[in-house]
């Protein structure tokens, strides 16, 4: 870039009230020419297609998708963009405040979008309706909020502004990284690379199942100028990786035979502007198609995907209690079914992106948007054929990651080329690219039976689900493991019998979302459930209320928990809405012909962590000679709110203001390693490793304080530590005190590991130290002309143990819902089909409807100050909620999901209504 408008020949425009210059490429897009040649990088690239919006800047002060936006175009016109309105835009800096307060930025990859498009509403309309906000905002998408905290925000941004929030454990306090989010200064895994790096880019497989050979590489890599080209037999190390010990099958590079649509077999490594030339068709490699098998049915009599793999049955799982078959057959009311349902597609924003620098030891360090840092690390040391001290991850700012940014993505390509060119890379995955080859949720074939007594009590349930765990095993033994232990729902189920089985294809990878297989398999179960209370003339919620948990009662795996059961509590507090909501329904019907509305009701229940392993956490803190608390902060914070969450904990155990605690996130030299961000454990895990740092920096203080401990208070002012007890204040003279290495005058590191034990061959045993627990009530409207559906509220009962920040709950519930909407009604990836923001529907901010958020506390004894995790359970019970809401509306049986206008029609057709 040039600052001088009048000096050399470009594009001249106006950025943010500074006259600047852009040499941009022929056709080079205006999202490019912001982010490397003027720096811009609080303009997001999330689809380059119009579809995300996160790009969008405005232009003469109208909103446009830069990513659409040729450079010629904004030539001699004015630009701005998130970083400048929340800075000095009066109208900017109102939303931004009300954007913290209201907690409307989660992982904050679409925040500047969003706020871009909002203070060109705002400047029009300074009070906007909902629906004035919703069409404003519509162009941009989120996957984290479920839009509720935007639309609010948005909406009464021009308000005058409130009290700020303060407090510790319990308090709806604002993000502490939520400033960095809003103004689109926090820097995502493509924004940490310097402009002008090298770029490597991937040669993926246009087939799903084919064999391969290459031409001659050297000389084309000579004829086309590139800095090197990278295939398997330049990975230094194991050409394979996996999450799960024993099914580490995936290769970096596929070697002669790709097994998916978008696998890699190359990548080449060039500057930017040549890889923005770059024809992936004059690469010199050859294809020879082979019979693919995109579904478990075809796949067990094809031909074998990986060695050892009977029937290309990668593993199963198995849970049983009682006797199955005779529970059913003394039943005097049994209902069964099977159900089905799609490839999901995480969709968050943020494509996989980082960067990589060659250590001077010929090590690396890698920079990356990923949810485990430990666990990429581990990876990568087998891969480069490194020591683990020869290699550092440090993590980038994650822009959604769900589940899907536990498995290695970019890391091995950025460190293969770093270490092969000597100079630093980066790589960012276009839209395609991420949704070709990123994982998936696991589609499922699942067959249901379950059997009640006269009075309405469970008395047997035979599960057996098939899952799809695509072409390489990521999280697949995961899966198969964990859906036998929540099949039953958490309800008593004295007989029980599931078997899951998880069988290759040549579909991309399927692997963590989100609940891990529940959510699947909550919709057969919920959805019998209904049934089964419909036969036996039971109100559905009563039939629940009459068999749910609670405390002392075994669940299918013989685990006893004396106190913490919360599901009950969660099913009464929708007790009031569900009679209300079932009898406006019933009235609304009796005068409506087409519309018909209906009321339905879902439950879950999800064990917070790794289910019978070893699940530790390690939290690190330390008080230097000028008085700062500096807490290291290993747990990857992916919009869930770890970073605010944990710090929260570590304050109250300490006994110190949060504003006082400065952080130090996950980098794997300097920070201890947090487990990864998964299975709802940072609260539970986590939280409880930093409650235990918290009370034994707090004991050391107390100790060199000589102050009594009942009634002691922390005091931090001007670099001075003293603590006052019994109105004495005691000083700790810092300055006395021998640092550490670290700097560090007094410090403490502990770690916490959940208390689980194995599960013998029948499943028995204590898998999880904790439960969450979950139910949801979904009111729709059904169009039975059109076969579409509209929901029009959902209301949520979480029991999280003890709310350690409100608001942090209720974004979580929000986005849980708005994901678990989207699975119920639009979402279904359709390999080699589907692979773009435009084909796959995610919901929009107009589809999302009111959600009110119902906190239960029922504290757990294990989890810190009573917390249990909460991410996984937000979407469990929402499709099976929407989906009975469905059936009540239309009498019509559902048993596919997503339920698309077309399916419902034909099903409400089938129903004869």
């Amino acid at each position: 870039m040039r600052d001088d408008p009048t000096s050399g020949v470009g594009i001249a425009f106006t950025l943010n009230g500074r006259d600047v210059i852009a040499d941009p490429l022929p056709g080079e897009r205006l999202s490019a020419s912001l982010r490397e040649r003027l720096d811009a990088r609080d303009v997001k690239v999330g689809c380059n297609a119009g579809d995300c919006g996160a790009c969008t800047v405005l232009l003469d002060g109208a909103p446009v998708c830069a990513c659409l936006t040729p450079t010629h175009q904004a030539a001699g016109r004015a630009i701005e963009t998130a970083s400048a309105l929340v800075a000095s835009d009066p109208v900017g800096c109102k939303l931004a405040a009300r954007f913290a307060r209201e907690g409307a930025a989660q992982c904050g990859i679409c925040t500047p979008g969003m706020v871009v498009s909002a203070v060109a509403l705002l400047r029009e309309t300074p009070r906007p309706s909902e629906d004035q906000v919703s069409d404003a905002l519509g162009g941009v998408l989120c996957r984290c909020t479920g839009y509720r905290k935007i639309l609010r925000a948005v909406a009464t941004a021009m308000e005058p502004e409130e009290t700020p929030i303060t407090g510790a454990l319990g308090a709806a306090i604002p993000r502490v990284d939520g400033a960095r989010k809003i103004s689109g200064a926090e820097t995502f895994g493509d924004d940490i690379a310097p402009p002008g790096s090298l770029v490597v880019h991937a040669i993926r497989s246009p087939h799903h199942h084919a064999r391969f050979r290459f031409g001659d590489l050297d000389g084309f890599r000579e004829e086309q100028g590139l800095t090197a080209v990278l295939t398997a037999a330049d990975v230094p190390g194991l050409n394979r990786y996996g999450v799960i010990p024993g099914f580490l099958d995936q290769p970096v590079f596929a070697e002669e035979r790709v097994r998916f649509r978008g696998e890699v077999v190359a990548a080449i490594v060039a500057t930017p502007d040549q890889i923005a030339r770059f024809d992936d068709a004059a690469f010199p490699v050859t294809w020879e198609p082979l019979p693919d098998a995109l579904v478990p049915e075809d796949a067990r009599v094809g031909g074998t995907l990986h060695d050892g793999a009977d029937g290309n049955v990668m593993c199963r799982g198995r849970v049983a209690r009682g006797d199955a078959a005779a529970g059913l057959a003394s039943a005097r009311v049994k209902v069964s079914g099977r159900f089905t349902t799609s490839f999901v597609e995480h969709a968050y924003i943020e494509p996989e992106a980082g960067y990589a620098v060659p250590r001077s030891d010929g090590g690396v360090e890698v920079f990356c948007a990923t949810q485990a840092p430990g666990m990429n690390l581990d990876s990568l040391a087998e891969i480069l054929d490194l020591p683990r001290d020869q290699i550092t991850v440090r993590p980038t700012a994650v822009g959604g990651g769900f589940g899907a940014k536990l498995d290695l993505s970019v890391q091995p390509f950025l460190a293969i080329a770093a270490l092969k060119t000597g100079l630093p890379v980066r790589m960012a995955y276009g839209r395609v690219s991420s949704m070709q080859s990123s994982t998936k949720r696991h589609p499922a074939e699942i067959e249901v039976e379950i059997g009640a007594d006269a009075e309405g009590k469970l008395t047997g349930m035979a599960f057996k689900g098939t899952f799809n765990t695509g072409a390489y095993a990521s999280w697949g033994p995961t899966v198969a493991n964990r859906v036998p232990i929540h099949a039953s729902g958490p309800y008593v189920m004295p007989n029980y019998l599931a078997e899951t089985e998880g069988v290759y294809t040549n579909c991309a990878p399927a692997g963590a979302f989100r609940g891990f297989g529940v959510p699947q398999s909550a919709i057969a179960q919920e959805l019998l459930f209904d049934e089964l209370a419909e036969a036996l003339g039971q109100d559905p919620l009563a039939f629940r209320l009459a068999n749910v948990l609670g405390n002392g009662d075994p669940t299918v795996c013989g685990q006893i928990f004396a106190s913490g059961v919360g599901m009950r509590a969660c099913l009464e507090a929708l007790q009031p809405q569900w009679t209300r909501a079932s009898a406006e329904a019933l009235a609304f019907n009796a005068r409506s012909l087409v519309l018909k509305r209906g009321v339905g009701l879902g439950a879950g229940w999800y064990g917070c962590g790794n289910t019978s392993l070893p699940n530790p956490s390690t939290i690190k803190a330390g008080v230097t000679a000028q008085g700062a608390v500096i807490l290291h902060q290993g747990a990857v914070d992916i919009g869930q709110g770890s970073n605010t969450v944990i710090t929260q904990i570590f304050a109250e155990a300490l006994g110190v203001p949060v504003d006082v605690i400065q952080r130090v996130g996950a980098d794997t030299d300097v920070t201890p390693d947090a487990g990864k961000t998964s299975a709802s454990r940072q609260t539970f895990v986590t939280g409880n490793a930093a409650r235990l740092a918290g009370e034994s920096l707090r004991a050391e203080i107390l100790r060199r304080s000589n102050a009594p401990a009942d009634g002691a208070e922390i005091n931090l002012a001007d670099g001075r530590l003293s603590v006052t007890a019994g109105g004495v204040a005691h000083d700790v003279p810092l300055g006395t005190l021998t640092s550490d290495a670290e700097g560090y005058v007094l410090r403490a590191e502990e770690t916490y590991d959940p208390p689980t034990e194995p599960l013998d061959e029948n499943g028995q045993g204590k898998p999880y130290a904790q439960y969450g627990y979950a139910a949801q009530l979904a009111e729709v409207e059904v169009d039975t002309a059109l076969g579409t559906t509209r929901v029009l509220r959902i209301i949520a009962a979480h029991d999280v143990g003890r709310a350690i920040n409100p608001q942090l709950v209720e974004g979580q519930v929000e986005g849980g819902v708005a994901q678990g909407l989207g699975m119920a009604l639009m979402e279904e990836f359709l390999p080699g089909r589907t692979e773009n923001l435009h084909d796959y529907l995610i919901p929009t901010i107009g589809d999302v409807p009111p959600i009110e958020t119902k906190i239960i506390e029922d504290p757990d004894p294990e989890g810190p100050y009573g917390a249990k995790g909460l991410g996984e359970h937000a979407l469990i019970p929402t499709a099976p909620a929407i989906l009975n809401a469905i059936r009540r509306a239309t009498g019509a049986t559902l048993r596919h999901v997503p339920v698309t206008p077309a399916r419902l029609r034909a099903a409400i057709l089938e129903a004869g209504k």
